[in-house]
């Protein structure tokens, strides 16, 4: 009787591991990718979602789907990674749409249009305000899909080797900036340049450039801007709430398994959850080293805010009604974009200056 109990359970046992088991350990596929990403190694937060991507993805296929992550330059030059994806030369590319706008401005909502949403509001825009089916739909004409993979947070103005008192201070100011902020500035007298990370040091050194944007204290630290441009601006109005993305081939991404395509998405997500939360822990602390070191942080004239402001939507309107694809995607965007205006107005703001002002007023007691 014992035996035949014994041999019951044990066959029990063997079936409820068998169905415990991943469906991956029964014939799964083998799928290897390469990625090209648009930065070096030596910034680890942006080049670091190549990598966690890569390896959540191998975590939660039992490593049954492997991604091979590269660094801008080793495959092809940052600028061109995208590109790379459209053409086949690899499966997938971690950049930004913006860098693309010279071929379309309507690649610049899948990273940050001027003036647009913060980084709660894009998010919320692209998974459930509509935002990542009108971007997929438009990106699909280059053979590609979207999938959002980091957000930077608001980001600086970057660093500037003169002070900016007054809008007649940009006029022939040779400006490193990617997307639609250098065709808003051209409007007021900047020449933007378009240079890939790595490469933006030493343009700055030599004065090749005036000054140059990148991303925040923690990023531009690293970089060095400090050491050839005293003057810190801030805030990046062009890049409220920049988001990176996994483009990935369209034919490619569909051939994957449900499960595989699954865990694309979920390791990409996290990407964007840990991206944040690193770049708020550590742009606080690299700001104040930075301060401390000598940089001269300086807000941005309110005449050069509001007319950047004027000529950013004056661009938007004019693009609209010569593009379509950009107006499909555009009437959408402003509608979210008035409507989240007005929420974060009641609530999220009233709070935040709040607790600002509240801040300030005990820093200032004796």
């Amino acid at each position: 009787m014992k035996r035949r109990v014994f041999l019951s359970t044990a066959g029990m046992g063997s079936a409820a591991a068998m169905l415990a088991a991943p469906a991956l350990a029964q014939g799964k596929p083998s799928i290897s990718w390469r990625l090209t990403s648009s930065y070096p190694k030596s910034l680890e937060t942006l080049w670091g979602i190549s990598e966690q991507v890569a390896r959540r993805v191998s975590e939660m296929t039992d490593g049954g789907f492997q991604i091979q992550p590269f660094a801008a330059g080793e495959i092809v030059p940052g600028l061109q990674a995208i590109d790379a994806v459209s053409d086949g030369t690899v499966e997938c590319a971690h950049s930004l749409g913006s860098f693309k706008i010279g071929t379309d401005p309507t690649w610049a909502f899948d990273t940050s249009l001027p003036f647009g949403l913060n980084t709660r509001q894009t998010i919320a825009w692209l998974y459930y305000g509509g935002g990542r089916e009108l971007v997929n739909e438009f990106v699909g004409k280059s053979n590609l899909r979207s999938i959002p993979s980091g957000n930077t947070g608001a980001q600086m103005g970057g660093w500037y080797r003169k002070e900016i008192t007054s809008l007649a201070d940009l006029r022939g100011l040779k400006l490193r900036i990617a997307g639609l902020g250098g065709t808003i500035l051209q409007r007021l007298g900047v020449v933007p340049q378009q240079i890939a990370g790595g490469d933006i040091y030493p343009a700055l050194e030599r004065g090749t450039i005036d000054a140059a944007e990148w991303i925040g204290p923690y990023d531009d630290e690293k970089l060095g801007f400090n050491r050839v441009a005293p003057f810190y601006y801030y805030p990046g109005f062009w890049e409220g709430g920049l988001n990176l993305s996994l483009y990935v081939s369209k034919p490619k991404y569909e051939e994957l398994p449900p499960l595989y395509r699954d865990a694309l998405e979920s390791a990409c997500r996290d990407a964007t959850m840990e991206t944040m939360a690193k770049y708020d822990v550590q742009n606080p602390q690299a700001l104040r080293r930075l301060v401390a070191g000598g940089a001269q942080l300086r807000p941005f004239p309110r005449e050069v805010m509001q007319a950047a402001y004027k000529s950013a939507f004056e661009l938007y309107d004019e693009t609209a009604a010569e593009n379509p694809r950009f107006k499909k995607v555009y009437d959408h965007f402003r509608t979210f974009r008035d409507t989240q205006l007005q929420w974060f107005r009641v609530a999220e703001n009233t709070y935040d200056n709040f607790v600002y002002s509240m801040q300030a007023q005990e820093q200032r007691r004796p």
